[in-house]
């Protein structure tokens, strides 16, 4: 009696979320500000073509996935995968994350133009990142001090840099300067000789330099076939498996115009 209970109140759980999902005729979205470009973009095209409203929020991709909790948006835009902790705290709430790639992202460490360093190891990066390295000499470079950069710890950048480059429990010296977004990130960097940091691969332009990491610099075509070291994908995220309008959005990077879009905008097609 208790299975057959427990099972129709999964079964009822579905057929809501399903309910609710397809009678959807707004979208929100909320999360990373590397998937950003990406969203901003899907969003002016569907509401053009399917004359669907679509808000558009940056705050974050650990923001992203507590709106989705929360039901305060219906797309959560993550630059990483939700933590077994948030999926727990979903389903305390009776939200099912279901997740779909956008696109791969190469995530780039980035130089001053005029910095004459072109490529550092995982390892010089960790020392850098540790404060174990302070000068730019120590790695090839002229003798000037290393302004480290980072992003804010709710980014999901910043995780995937502590992931794949300099290991999760490794402590970011103190002196690191903390920014909010790609674009500060970037500004920062270009404007300061012996800055370092790291960027989304679609933020990367000419104003600051792409080093390689490992001898591998963040090309298209080094994403794609997993040589170059620091790649990840990008996720939107859902509450239930999407239908309706939801799964024609979350569907986009599929089709050949959201392919289209990622390729324009500097991502990668997976």
């Amino acid at each position: 009696m208790i299975k057959k209970i427990s099972l129709f109140v999964v079964l009822l759980a579905v057929i809501l979320s399903m309910t609710a999902s397809a009678a959807v005729t707004s979208l929100v979205l909320d999360g990373s500000t590397t998937v950003g470009p990406i969203a901003k973009t899907f969003a002016a095209y569907f509401t053009k073509k399917y004359r669907v409203p679509v808000n558009v929020s940056e705050s974050g991709s650990g923001n992203g996935a507590k709106s989705l909790i929360n039901g305060s948006c219906t797309i959560a835009t993550m630059s990483r995968a939700m933590k077994a902790a948030e999926i727990a705290a979903a389903r305390q709430k009776g939200v099912n994350p279901v997740a779909s790639i956008v696109a791969l992202d190469g995530l780039a460490m980035v130089v001053h133009p005029a910095n004459p360093v072109r490529s550092l190891t995982k390892a010089q990066i960790t020392s850098i990142y540790r404060g174990t390295i302070t000068n730019w000499r120590e790695v090839g470079g002229p003798n000037a001090r290393i302004v480290v950069l980072q992003r804010e710890s709710n980014s999901g950048t910043e995780e995937s840099f502590k992931e794949l480059v300099i290991g999760k429990g490794v402590q970011i010296t103190g002196s690191a300067e903390t920014q909010s977004s790609n674009g500060s990130l970037k500004s920062r960097v270009s404007t300061t000789l012996s800055a370092i940091g790291f960027l989304g691969h679609g933020f990367v332009d000419g104003s600051v330099k792409a080093i390689a990491v490992n001898g591998v610099f963040p090309t298209v075509a080094a994403v794609k076939n997993g040589s170059y070291p620091v790649s990840r994908p990008l996720y939107f995220y859902t509450n239930g498996q999407p239908v309706g309008v939801v799964k024609q959005f979350v569907d986009l990077p599929n089709s050949a115009d959201g392919k289209r879009m990622i390729t324009e905008l500097g991502f990668i097609n997976r």
